[in-house]
């Protein structure tokens, strides 16, 4: 979960500069053509208020169910543009992170695909911001029901992204769990897990900036931190502080 942002919001109920996505969300649900986009820093939010990009980013409808899901449109590189999921692939959105790392941590999941919906989030009770990542990611494949489609996942975690994509935890576990330099690897048994998950499905993994006005990757952060805050949590057994 990244630090949180400033949200601007050009087109909404009440457009203005929001400290907080859950006021900044109340502006642009059932919004239609909704534009706005988080910033770092208060003064760039205030500089691209003064000259937003007038594109909205989600439109909302509903399925049979009730439930609201971001209207899919034909794009022609659908990995540039993780608004609008490629009606050919699944799409995955993560997040993960502790309180306190260690402390209380949670995950969360949205997944896209032929027009519908599915979150899936979870906690434990002890545990870090790189393991509820890895959580996150590893989770969402367990529990991929279409496991003959190609797989995108979003996530803002770059050490989750590095690690697969750039080959890191595959030659860690080569050379049984031993960086380059020397030191042990980190979080073995979940990276030894998303290893072998990987192997057996076609995934690419792509790095979103986090609460930057991405709704996928800001309810993945809300499930996340939802989560990280019940009672009874279990026990992360593969935490070793």
């Amino acid at each position: 979960m990244s630090a949180k942002k400033f949200y601007a919001v050009a087109k909404g109920v009440r457009p203005g500069i929001y400290t907080n996505w859950p006021e900044a969300k109340a502006q642009i649900d059932g919004f239609a053509g909704a534009i706005y986009k988080g910033f770092p820093t208060y003064k760039e939010a205030e500089e691209w208020l003064k000259n937003p990009v007038l594109r909205p980013a989600y439109t909302k409808t509903r399925s049979k169910t009730g439930s609201e899901h971001p209207k899919s449109t034909p794009c022609s590189d659908p990995h540039k543009d993780p608004l609008n999921p490629d009606p050919d692939r699944v799409t995955i959105y993560t997040d993960g992170g502790s309180s306190g790392n260690p402390g209380p941590g949670g995950y969360g999941i949205v997944q896209v695909y032929n027009g519908q919906v599915k979150e899936i989030t979870g906690g434990f009770k002890l545990t870090t911001n790189n393991r509820m990542e890895l959580m996150g990611v590893i989770v969402a494949l367990r529990q991929l029901e279409f496991r003959d489609k190609p797989v995108t996942v979003y996530t803002d975690s770059s050490y989750v992204v590095n690690g697969i994509m750039k080959g890191w935890a595959k030659s860690w576990r080569k050379n049984k769990w031993i960086k380059s330099d020397k030191k042990p690897a980190i979080n073995p048994d979940l990276w030894d897990e998303l290893l072998n998950l990987t192997e057996e499905l076609d995934v690419t993994f792509i790095h979103v900036r986090g609460h930057a006005g991405n709704p996928y990757n800001e309810r993945c952060d809300e499930l996340a931190v939802n989560s990280s805050k019940l009672d009874n949590l279990p026990d992360d057994k593969g935490y070793k502080g």
